[in-house]
């Protein structure tokens, strides 16, 4: 048979050769984090894991491995059933676990049997972790980035979606945060990837990049919600040339309120998160906004909240955090409307590396 071991390097060096990649532990741990594109076929899903160790401890290892032998016979029995009916022989997957021992070799065992070329990950999810969190210190000095900088509500964030569209590379950490990354930023119906997760999605992003060509990027705090950027990426960042949109105030306050309309539809979600800014603000501040909320107001609570709270602290971070930030160029945008953003993103997009800004540090 070919039941082949390779390291994690080779694993990770070889991803697009594979039919697939399977993950065979348990539902939480793949949902923690996981190889790129990973399919989660478990050995033991988290009951039988903790059923398993509950009997390891308290009667004896022996039972323990006897009755974890029988399930996972039965889910790996379920795994081919439900999954491999379709498939030939010509089909090669990539199998690991956390440390490439028994879940993943009892599943790759059985997939060998049956005449299929697998290859098993050496170390297992361990030393793909190590991988990535290794190459985090190192890839962000591979490329020259391009800060997008700008007050809240102008307009990055479409920016560099116009941008990607365009062709420019665009490194989106909000979006692969799943957050706006201030206090109104949780997104609806959508939960934070965990650390490790947010980790993977920016390596793999970042690997997909061409180094000759510059990476797009919205100037970020240390965290974006309860996620923290990798310190080599936010050190690039800090010291790289900056772009500052600029957009006229009541064009912000119209693009903050269609991006936030989850919350003006929903004034007592909006309320409970401006509470948060009692401390900074003072309470009478905070319940006067929360009054504008539940009045429908909300182009004076954006206006407000501009003016009193996110243009001063966005001014002092930026000063404070991007040491490049003065001599950045403006990018000016009239509103954050789709033909805007794309003849914006597209000047920039056509340019290289290199080009001198034009009058006044105006892009040409």
């Amino acid at each position: 048979m070919s039941l082949r071991r390779i390291s994690a390097a080779e694993a990770i060096a070889r991803l697009g050769e594979f039919s697939a990649v399977v993950d065979a532990r348990s539902e939480s741990e793949y949902a923690e984090d996981r190889l790129p594109g990973a399919v989660n076929w478990p050995s033991l899903n988290d009951a039988e894991r903790a059923s398993i160790g509950t009997e390891y401890k308290q009667v004896s290892p022996f039972a323990a491995r006897r009755r974890g032998a029988i399930l996972v016979a039965r889910n790996v029995a379920g795994h081919v059933e439900r999954e491999l009916l379709d498939k030939d022989r010509e089909w090669r997957p990539l199998v690991y676990c956390w440390r490439g021992g028994h879940r993943s070799g009892a599943l790759a065992l059985v997939l060998d049997q049956i005449g299929f070329s697998v290859n098993v990950i050496e170390g297992g999810y361990r030393e793909f972790r190590r991988a990535v969190v290794a190459d985090l210190e190192t890839l962000p000095a591979r490329f020259t980035l391009q800060v997008v900088a700008g007050p809240t509500g102008s307009g990055k964030s479409r920016l560099l979606g116009a941008l990607a569209a365009a062709g420019a590379q665009v490194l989106d950490l909000e979006a692969l945060a799943a957050h706006r990354g201030s206090v109104l930023g949780p997104l609806p119906d959508q939960a934070q990837p965990s650390q490790k997760a947010f980790e993977t999605r920016i390596w793999q992003q970042l690997r997909a990049f061409d180094p000759a060509r510059p990476v797009f990027v919205e100037a970020e705090s240390r965290t974006i919600g309860r996620l923290r950027v990798p310190e080599s990426l936010l050190e690039r960042l800090r010291g790289a040339p900056c772009l500052a949109v600029e957009m006229p105030l009541e064009a912000r306050v119209r693009l903050l309120i269609e991006d936030y309309a989850h919350l003006v539809a929903d004034a007592e979600a909006l309320c409970a998160m401006l509470s948060r800014l009692r401390e900074l603000r003072g309470a009478a501040t905070v319940e006067r906004w929360q009054a504008l909320a539940r009045a429908g107001d909300f182009p004076t609570l954006v206006r407000e909240l501009l003016a009193e709270h996110y243009d001063p602290i966005y001014a002092r971070s930026t000063a404070r955090n991007f040491s490049r930030f003065g001599q950045a160029e403006a990018v000016p945008l009239d509103d954050g409307e789709a033909p805007t953003l794309a003849r914006a993103a597209q000047a920039l997009a056509q340019r290289t590396v290199g080009t001198p800004p034009g009058p006044e540090g105006v892009l040409p």
